[in-house]
């Protein structure tokens, strides 16, 4: 029988990061041990109104960075100011859960954000105070299987972690523990 492969950031959280924060805050029942419960990735594009092509463009490079393939979201209600109608496909989205989400997180931590032009950190106020944490990206080309010389646009990105902690500090304590790089 083969063994099952364990994601190296969830191994970390399984032998490490759970007893510190266990020891932390002072938890009684190990189901409080706040967790990862999935990131989603969001690309917004609004030049899709003028070039339907830029959607497809936008989907293949989610593709290659997520593993998993995204889901083309469209335009609620019409917006006549920016030529928006209704059910025009505007962005791309993919939810990651379980091994991919820690795959995902490893490259984003390790490789991706080092990458980025001027880095000084992530801000730690950017949590929604339910103990989520967003990010956003000015250029998807920071990540590894992206081929600069094949990209013929530069997507910008959201990242949204979610967590099953239910404050900013467990939260931060959490993502501390992944290696999340904020600025003090």
């Amino acid at each position: 029988m083969a063994e099952e492969y364990v994601p190296r950031l969830k191994a970390h959280y399984q032998s490490v990061l759970r007893d510190s924060l266990k020891e932390e805050f002072n938890y009684s029942n190990p189901m409080l041990i706040p967790g990862l419960e999935k990131i989603v990735l969001n690309m917004g594009v609004g030049e899709a109104v003028a070039d339907s092509k830029k959607i497809k463009s936008a989907y293949a490079d989610l593709m290659t960075i997520a593993g998993q393939q995204p889901v083309i979201t469209k335009a609620r209600k019409s917006i006549a100011t920016f030529k928006v109608r209704e059910g025009m496909p505007l962005g791309v989205k993919v939810t990651l859960r379980q091994a991919r989400m820690y795959e995902f997180l490893d490259r984003l931590v390790n490789i991706a954000l080092p990458r980025v032009r001027d880095f000084r950190g992530l801000s730690a106020k950017s949590f929604d105070g339910r103990g989520n944490y967003a990010l956003g990206l000015k250029e998807h080309i920071v990540f590894p299987e992206i081929k600069y010389e094949l990209v013929d646009q530069i997507w910008g990105m959201d990242i949204v972690v979610c967590t099953t902690a239910k404050t900013d500090d467990e939260a931060r304590a959490l993502l501390k523990g992944f290696n999340f790089p904020f600025r003090q």
